[in-house]
């Protein structure tokens, strides 16, 4: 028997889970760094405090673009632009999988006693023609790296691991240049928006790291005010 009801749309069921709250679009997140000759003794206590401490942390060597897209309110001078960032990323180390788009905010530090950054986050797995995409539409590439490294979890928290390489002229991932003798070091959960209480808990774990590495939030505005 054939049902009166309108089906409902794809558009309509992701409205419906953003309002009630169950989908994980915010990232809570703290950041640090640690130098190379200290990385081993960092990731000894990662294994001993994170899950799966038996089998080791997973390893990942991904190819990372950065795009942006001009946007302006009617009326608005070139100055008052607003420019979107969605980061392109894909595993070098698993050509098989998915690629990864992913759309982050911008951060909010939020009050002094304010645990974490907090930032929007969207992923969403996608196909590589999703570099063409994105050109199609206007974006334009501001910057790409090659991360290698290292990824741990408890619980619901994440902690990754990353050394930074830049590309040659060649743009080709096997010409490599580590741009710091340093780690990134990147503390940071995912969860629907209202749940601010879990900014405590990764705050508390982050703790339990020093001083092996001094996880912070970090200020992009005054980085970004730097000469």
């Amino acid at each position: 028997m054939a049902s009166n009801q309108n089906p409902i749309s794809a558009i309509d069921m992701l409205t419906s889970a953003l309002r009630s709250n169950i989908i994980p679009n915010q990232e809570y997140l703290l950041q640090g760094s640690v130098i190379d000759s200290s990385a081993e003794v960092l990731h000894n206590r990662l294994r001993g405090l994170c899950d799966a401490a038996e089998t080791g942390p997973e390893t990942f060597h991904d190819h990372e673009m950065c795009f942006s897209l001009k946007a302006s309110s009617p009326g608005g001078t070139p100055q008052q632009q607003q420019s979107f960032l969605l980061r392109v990323r894909r595993a070098l180390d698993h050509p098989e999988y998915p690629w990864q788009l992913r759309y982050l905010g911008q951060p909010e530090l939020g009050e002094k006693n304010q645990p974490t950054v907090l930032r929007s986050c969207i992923d969403i797995a996608c196909t590589p023609n999703v570099v063409e995409f994105l050109s199609e539409l206007g974006c334009r590439i501001e910057f790409e790296y090659v991360l290698k490294g290292y990824l741990f979890r408890k619980g619901r928290m994440k902690v990754t691991m990353s050394k930074i390489f830049r590309m040659g002229q060649a743009k080709s991932p096997d010409s490599l240049e580590a741009m710091t003798g340093s780690y990134l070091v990147e503390l940071s959960l995912l969860a629907p928006s209202g749940q601010d209480a879990v900014a405590d808990e990764i705050k508390v774990f982050a703790e339990q790291l020093r001083p092996l590495v001094h996880l912070e939030k970090i200020d992009y505005r005054r980085l970004q005010s730097y000469p």
